[in-house]
């Protein structure tokens, strides 16, 4: 398949299997996505920056991903320094060195189309499943919640929170939701961290190995504030203290001159940008609670 053909892996033709066995499988996986050979199978269309899904092949192992080369980013005038795939990768990083895991492996590397970032594929229920023979009502998938999702505007799940009330492309009445969910709660501190521009419901995966994953972080790090993210249910409440100890952790992390994180971060982003993460990380310790959302723009728009 060409580079320029506009399809992706759908459920037809699925990944490796996500689930996660022995530490030593995943090195081997990650070996494979740092050195291995990466066969393009497709492209996503509907990204913004060029896209690529590949296998990533060493020896007899593939390892299904994401490949994003920085001569196929498109130039953003606020985020002047460095590539977005450096910001994918510094990102990582920090997900990495909180021992969170909430962003799925990523590796700056070189590929088919020059230097870029390559980020292992979630299998989520939504992409492993075989596709339903046309008609057969009896395969039809069971309705279901998302972790992040628009519901009917009298309608908010048991054990979701309420963010933002408005109109669907229909002009109904919608409500805008996220499960109530540790998992979640994660995430949220950590973009608070990242300094996440862009949290969408669409960013926010449940892979079948259990866990919750965030992808697309390309527009993070940032000095200034821009803060923008569909996880505001948990403002002003207090933040978990085997959260609040793990970023106080990387505060020390962040500011030491010779700590192997800092010295890495800053082959991709700038000491400015560096310096700004350990502030923010330092006020979340320091206030010991989720921020609210300002009064402009707290909220990607679409959410999706």
């Amino acid at each position: 398949m060409s580079v320029g053909e506009p399809s992706v892996p759908g459920p037809e033709t699925p990944g490796p299997s996500e689930h996660r066995h022995a530490p030593r499988e995943v090195e081997a996986e990650t070996e494979a996505l740092r050195s291995g050979e990466l066969v393009i199978i497709g492209r996503i269309p509907s990204a913004s920056n060029a896209t690529l899904v590949c296998d990533a092949v060493l020896g007899d192992i593939e390892v299904r991903c994401v490949y994003k080369p920085v001569r196929g980013e498109v130039p953003l005038w606020d985020f002047p320094d460095g590539t977005l795939a450096g910001r994918e990768v510094s990102s990582f990083l920090v997900s990495e060195a909180l021992g969170w895991s909430v962003i799925p492996t990523t590796i700056h590397r070189d590929g088919p189309l020059g230097p870029g970032m390559v980020q292992r594929w979630v299998v989520t229920a939504e992409n492993d499943e075989p596709p339903s023979r046309v008609g057969a009502v009896a395969d039809l998938p069971t309705p279901r919640v998302d972790l992040v999702d628009l519901c009917p505007a009298d309608t908010v799940p048991s054990g979701y929170k309420a963010i933002l009330r408005a109109l669907d492309g229909f002009g109904e009445p919608v409500v805008l939701v996220h499960a109530d969910d540790p998992r979640l709660q994660r995430m949220a501190v950590l973009d608070i961290v990242l300094n996440n521009a862009d949290r969408k419901g669409g960013h926010v995966l449940e892979g079948l190995d259990g866990g919750v994953y965030g992808v697309d972080h390309g527009i993070c790090l940032h000095t200034d504030d821009k803060l923008r993210t569909v996880l505001w249910g948990w403002a002003g409440e207090p933040i978990p203290a085997h959260l609040l100890a793990d970023l106080a952790e990387l505060v020390e992390h962040l500011t030491s001159t010779d700590h192997p994180l800092a010295t890495e971060l800053a082959g991709h982003i700038t000491d400015d940008e560096i310096l700004a993460m350990a502030v923010r990380a330092g006020e979340l310790v320091a206030h010991e609670t989720m921020p609210h959302p300002p009064g402009h723009r707290p909220i990607p728009w679409p959410p999706f």
